[in-house]
């Protein structure tokens, strides 16, 4: 326990949250008393995509496939909003998972399945238009893994998803957006339709920070999605239509191997002034 002790810590605040670090970084916030509480702004984001693409609004169900778990905040919001909702994740991590388990219980009759596999492996097992939802939320080491980004894990997304789904990445980048526009690239030539919500701070450069790509094989809602952006908590963006070609010219596509996510820097090195 020693080396998963090292690796793992659960920071618990005054307000009965969890934050789980891995690796040194925060990857997980988790209110169990309340699973609508969403602390991380991407994890919000992703909520609004899902609330605002999904072709089910709550309470009705959702089959959704996550690929990362951590601390399984986005499946325990997905089960309190959509009770009984099939969920399949994807984390490769099997202790992690234990852990998380152990001293952060899921809710009683929950449908939360975990798969000790890999996004890549795990997403290939799966069938067909058999998920109205994927979200790829996944890091390893810091670093979103090279193969999530890559054409051929895009394309194993797209069979999945159900005619109308919604395929959502979490992605993290450094001012510029040099990743992330690759990153988009690559998922348009699958998904065509495409759409990138972050904070203004992460569209204008301000910082490094994570923005939440939405892609369908059908458009997406681009009214509702201004709409539910414009009442976001924090000062949030959409990039969507001509802004998003201007943000993807001249970005090339990955190719079967990918690219990893830039390393996060120092926390001193978050902000450009």
């Amino acid at each position: 326990m020693t080396g998963l002790a090292a690796r793992i810590r659960l920071e618990r605040d005054e307000r009965g949250g969890v934050t789980v670090h891995v690796d040194g970084a925060p990857q997980s916030h988790v209110q169990l008393d309340d699973p609508t509480v969403l602390v991380f702004e991407y994890v919000q984001h992703l909520a609004l995509a899902i609330d605002t693409c999904a072709p089910t609004r709550a309470p009705e169900r959702l089959a959704v496939t996550h690929v990362g778990g951590a601390g399984l905040t986005l499946p325990r919001w997905v089960e309190a909003t959509r009770p009984g909702s099939p969920q399949i994740v994807l984390e490769p991590d099997a202790h992690l998972t234990d852990l998380i388990r152990r001293e952060l219980p899921l809710p009683r009759r929950h449908r939360i399945r975990v798969r000790a596999q890999d996004g890549l492996t795990g997403i290939r097992a799966l069938g067909t238009d058999s998920a109205d939802v994927v979200v790829t939320d996944a890091y390893a080491k810091g670093q979103i893994p090279a193969e999530l980004s890559s054409a051929a894990y895009v394309q194993e997304v797209a069979r999945t998803l159900k005619a109308g789904g919604t395929a959502l990445w979490n992605l993290a980048d450094e001012p510029g957006m040099h990743y992330v526009a690759r990153v988009l690239a690559t998922i348009r030539t699958t998904l065509p339709h495409v759409a990138l919500i972050a904070t203004h701070e992460v569209l204008k450069g301000k910082r490094f920070g994570n923005s939440v790509a939405v892609a369908s094989n059908r458009p997406l809602p681009e009214d509702g999605l201004r709409r539910e952006v414009a009442r976001a908590n924090l000062p949030t963006g959409l990039r969507i239509g001509p802004t998003l070609d201007r943000l993807i010219a001249g970005a090339k596509p990955l190719d079967g191997a990918g690219l990893p996510s830039p390393p996060a820097p120092d926390s001193r090195g978050w902000r450009i002034v």
